[in-house]
């Protein structure tokens, strides 16, 4: 039940964060003729349609899937080096979530380069030989490749591991206090029955 909740929240999680991150990687991108959110969203709208802001949603679901699995197993696994029994150890907590971050997002990084290529259309790319938008993953990963080589697949990796460490530490550090608290109030009402 549990990852059944994990997929409908992520579908739906994901279904509402696309176009706002089609509108934010296209306004930071380099020379964005955007200089507001309204701009660019009614931009994109009149000259892509609405299937512009959707365009990457499979690829961001695609990234997603093993990003999550990489992070929750990694963090697991350096919880029963760092801390095997279990026990509310925050020094642990951080330490394991910022590497499973880091871990998770640089080997996810190829599947967000797509994601990115897709929101923005990158006219580098649109302009090395390919005709109309990048549609789809599979579009979008040859399209690295034409244009950077295998090497282009890590571009921003050390950005998105930077912007990882902290995020995931943090909501690890936070969601393993708020456990220890709850069950700690749990067990006092116990045994206060």
């Amino acid at each position: 039940m549990k990852s059944a909740a994990g997929c409908v929240a992520t579908l739906l999680h994901d279904a509402a964060m696309n176009p706002a991150e089609v509108v934010k990687q296209r306004m930071q991108m380099y020379n964005s003729p955007y200089h507001r959110v309204t701009d660019c969203v009614r931009a994109v709208w009149q000259n892509e349609g609405a299937g512009a802001f959707y365009r990457s949603y499979t690829t961001q679901l695609t990234m997603n899937v093993p990003f999550q699995a990489i992070h929750f197993m990694t963090y697991e696994f350096l919880q029963e080096h760092f801390n095997p029994q279990r026990r509310y150890n925050p020094s642990s907590h951080v330490l394991s979530g910022a590497c499973a971050g880091a871990v998770a997002a640089a080997a996810t990084t190829p599947l967000d380069v797509c994601k990115t290529l897709l929101n923005t259309q990158e006219s580098l790319a649109l302009n090395s030989n390919i005709t109309g938008h990048i549609t789809g993953m599979a579009s979008a990963f040859r399209t690295v490749y034409q244009v950077g080589g295998v090497t282009a697949y890590f571009r921003g990796v050390q950005a998105r591991v930077i912007y990882q460490i902290p995020s995931t530490a943090i909501a690890w550090s936070v969601y393993e206090f708020f456990k220890y608290l709850i069950t700690k109030r749990q067990e006092e009402w116990r045994a206060a029955k």
